[in-house]
């Protein structure tokens, strides 16, 4: 898998979770980064995670026994992480980037996005919207019902053609987009939904470790 990178960022401050670092709470008996990176180190890829300069240290204390695994210090928002992230790697066709607060994607969903992005150039996994979504004014005003036909919730991983999100990442450094997929729309670049699952949660809140842990089971 020497042609294909993987980041997994690693950057958030957890403003939402508490006064601890989520990435570091535990989901049964380990860290909820680490499922993500047992995973891609199953299957085979090198890791590269942008963190806190605060975290740096636990990360590199928690994945001393990995040797694909490299720790660096990421940037003040998450596409400022990946662009630095993105600038350590020297050659490879497509890099996959993932939320290291999503423990629980699977396999098969990484195969399935890789194969799409191969195929495309570019590729996000994602699930159908099951809610009602409705724009609203700045005054609260309810201003329109969308289609949900037509929309998805957007997941991790997202894959690219390696030179391609280089650039864009580049191109864009002054930007602050919480989606990598969003330069390659702004470059009017294909970008293809993969279908993944309603199991690959973020960890956003305490609440979300115990959905995670009901879902492990």
């Amino acid at each position: 898998m020497s042609d294909i990178k993987v980041i997994i960022t690693a950057g958030g401050s957890s403003s939402r979770f508490g006064n601890t670092n989520k990435l570091l709470s535990l989901v049964k008996d380990k860290p909820v980064i680490q499922y993500s990176v047992d995973l891609f180190t199953q299957m085979g890829f090198e890791i590269i995670i942008p963190s806190n300069k605060s975290a740096i240290e636990d990360y590199k204390k928690l994945f001393q026994e990995y040797d694909n695994v490299k720790i660096i210090e990421g940037g003040s928002t998450r596409q400022q992480s990946v662009r630095l992230a993105l600038e350590t790697i020297d050659n490879c066709s497509f890099v996959i980037i993932h939320d290291g607060a999503r423990p629980l994607v699977k396999k098969e969903v990484v195969i399935k996005c890789t194969e799409a992005a191969k195929q495309y150039g570019g590729a996000i996994v994602g699930v159908k919207t099951t809610d009602t979504i409705k724009r609203i004014s700045t005054d609260k005003k309810i201003n329109e019902t969308l289609n949900r036909e037509n929309l998805i919730n957007v997941q991790t991983p997202q894959i690219f053609e390696f030179e391609r999100i280089k650039k864009y990442h580049e191109k864009y450094s002054d930007e602050s987009f919480t989606d990598d997929s969003a330069l390659f729309e702004l470059e009017n670049e294909d970008v293809f939904f993969v279908e993944g699952d309603y199991s690959n949660i973020k960890i956003t809140t305490q609440t979300d470790i115990k959905l995670a842990e009901l879902l492990l089971e």
